[in-house]
């Protein structure tokens, strides 16, 4: 569930969020309460809060906000796994205290990056030693799921620097850890900064070898890199995200959620008033929704799937985008084709990502993604 309120609004952050300061979080709390009456299903295996900052909220207000979804959903009972989204700044034993007390078990940490100058160009507002103190305060009150998020290939950013940040956060012995890309999304001061040359991108190069080394550094530390930007100690993936992975089905509460059940999506509105409003006059708050032909549904499985190391099952992946067995397998082909080009290899029943392929996974994952732009007629026709 998306709770969107921040301290500050990060410079490259393209989630609907916004500053908390004057803003009625109880009452946007009661909302999604009320849209989760509606719409939640009872026994989730996985409740993920993300935002936003949940660990934002005080602690009156999380334990007032799950144990009423608790009695709506019985999460405590049925879920495997319940992570919350935190910053180091609104994170101490106390508060970690409070989510493990309430049913969360797993906690997602926003280090970032370990250089200040960097944090602040990020528009961060926590400092290295505060990352370092919210890891230790969660260890202390008992938290055994820590993930911890960084970013790479910022300005600036060299692999020497790199590689270190890497081992002082990996000696932390965390059981997970996530390594994005630095993208540059519309609409964010990030990419205003960077059309206007106050930015300079990282080469593709360079990128690469940061790829490369969050990969090699893992490795050495015990880490499976059982997705893109994802690294597990054994046992420890995020559950709720491999969902997602799988293409499997999920339901968003909050402004700006999405949501997929059976083969439909929808998405909530991305506005705090409007998503209030439309929550207590209409019971939803859903702005847009859609139905993909099963071929569309398809290669969104493949798409998706192949950013995880377990790769796809073709015959999962039409089972899951509801298409029709009888049919020949559009995906077939082109997974024949990137496999003749060296970006995909069989390992049993199932396509993955050869090492060449990995760094490539956008691409790859993008060819799939045709198969929703083709008119099956045409392409006979054509035959």
């Amino acid at each position: 569930m998306h709770l969107p309120f921040c301290a500050a609004k990060c410079h490259y952050c393209d989630f609907f969020s916004v500053a908390a300061a004057g803003h009625d979080i109880d009452g946007m709390l009661a909302a999604i309460l009320a849209e989760a009456e509606q719409l939640a299903p009872e026994a989730p295996r996985t409740v993920f809060l993300g935002g936003g900052t949940p660990s934002l909220l005080s602690a009156p207000q999380l334990q007032s906000f799950l144990d009423r979804l608790d009695e709506i959903t019985g999460f405590r009972a049925s879920a495997i796994e319940v992570t919350a989204e935190c910053n180091p700044e609104s994170l101490d034993r106390d508060k970690a205290s409070a989510l493990l007390d309430l049913g969360v078990r797993r906690l997602s940490i926003g280090f970032q990056s370990l250089s200040d100058e960097t944090l602040v160009s990020f528009g961060r507002i926590h400092t290295v030693e505060d990352s370092f103190r919210a890891f230790d305060a969660a260890r202390a009150a008992g938290v055994r799921e820590l993930n911890l998020d960084l970013i790479y290939a910022y300005p600036g950013q060299t692999t020497a620097q790199w590689g270190s940040d890497l081992e002082r956060v990996l000696a932390l012995k965390p059981e997970h850890l996530s390594a994005y890309n630095l993208t540059f999304e519309q609409e964010t001061p990030f990419k205003r900064w960077l059309d206007q040359g106050r930015l300079e991108r990282a080469g593709e190069e360079l990128e690469l070898e940061l790829f490369d080394l969050v990969r090699e550094k893992t490795r050495e530390a015990g880490f499976e890199a059982y997705e893109i930007s994802n690294y597990a100690r054994p046992a420890h993936a995020c559950a709720h995200n491999v969902n997602y992975w799988r293409n499997g089905p999920y339901l968003g509460l909050g402004p700006s959620a999405v949501s997929r059940v059976d083969s439909t999506r929808r998405g909530n509105t991305k506005s705090i008033a409007g998503y209030v409003r439309q929550i207590h006059s209409d019971g939803h708050a859903v702005q847009w929704e859609e139905s993909p032909e099963a071929r569309a549904r398809l290669g969104e499985t493949w798409w998706l799937g192949l950013r995880l190391a377990e790769g796809v099952d073709p015959a999962a992946a039409r089972a899951t985008a509801g298409f029709d067995a009888r049919e020949l397998d559009p995906a077939l082909a082109i997974a024949a084709k990137l496999s003749d080009q060296g970006l995909l290899r069989i390992e049993g029943d199932r396509y993955c990502l050869t090492e060449r392929g990995v760094p490539l996974a956008d691409f790859v994952g993008g060819e799939f993604l045709e198969l929703g732009l083709v008119d099956p007629a045409a392409e006979t026709a054509r035959g």
